[in-house]
């Protein structure tokens, strides 16, 4: 049987934005509370802009070294969260932050780029945040958040016993080639996609945090696209 690839969409700031990606199908929306971001919302922002989910469409709020009543007071106010720590967080302090496990949570990977990523024991960091709902595996770039780099997919472990989230440099063009290399490695695969879906501004840059609704949708599509041809899953 195929697998169905579950989406995130991250780094909203827009109301509009909120509503493009869930009428085109995500089934989680990403809110950055790490203050250094250029995407960056309040957690009352993000509460607000949580307000507007539907059922069934989960919220996640991305922390980055935050304080730990910080992150328990922020997904208190937003029903049914999930965090994403993204930065130099230890196993315990995940626990902690977590409410000691009663908020789900996700632990980013930060893949080194080239062929560094091959050094990166991925099997042992799974291990070690083995409470973690999903590791999510972005590119190792200056400083902490989405950079909007690709790493090697190819230098990933064969077999990966976690359920893991694709992220780092993913757009409507490459999505589907990343699920085709990473989903037989791992429990179950999820994509993560930012800087892929945003808006380009008049000079061709990015404006960051604002997105790009056709973009949006032609990303869900190749995810779509991709699950309809069959992949193996992980060998147990």
């Amino acid at each position: 049987m195929n697998q169905r690839t579950r989406i995130k969409v991250c780094g909203l700031t827009r109301e509009q934005d909120v509503d493009a990606a869930v009428a085109s199908g995500a089934d989680a929306i990403g809110f950055v509370l790490y203050p250094k971001s250029r995407r960056y919302v309040s957690p009352e922002r993000a509460a607000a802009l949580a307000r507007r989910l539907p059922p069934f469409v989960t919220p996640v709020l991305l922390f980055v070294n935050a304080e730990t009543m910080d992150v328990i007071a922020a997904c208190t106010d937003v029903a049914g969260a999930t965090a994403q720590f993204h930065g130099d967080e230890s196993p315990e302090d995940c626990w902690l932050a977590s409410d000691r496990g009663a908020i789900p949570f996700i632990r980013a990977a930060r893949i080194p780029l080239g062929a560094a990523g091959a050094r990166f024991d991925l099997v042992e960091y799974a291990h070690d945040y083995s409470h973690a709902r999903a590791i999510l595996l972005d590119a190792h770039v200056d400083g902490y958040g989405g950079g909007g780099k690709t790493f090697h997919w190819s230098l990933l472990p064969p077999n990966v016993n976690a359920h893991l989230v694709l992220s780092g440099g993913l757009t409507p063009a490459n999505v589907g080639d990343g699920i085709k290399e990473v989903r037989p490695r791992c429990t179950t695969l999820a994509v993560d996609v930012s800087s892929g879906v945003e808006l380009d501004a008049a000079d061709g840059t990015t404006v960051h945090g604002t997105k790009d609704a056709g973009k949006i949708e032609r990303f869900i599509a190749a995810v779509r696209a991709a699950d309809a041809v069959h992949t193996p899953l992980m060998r147990p």
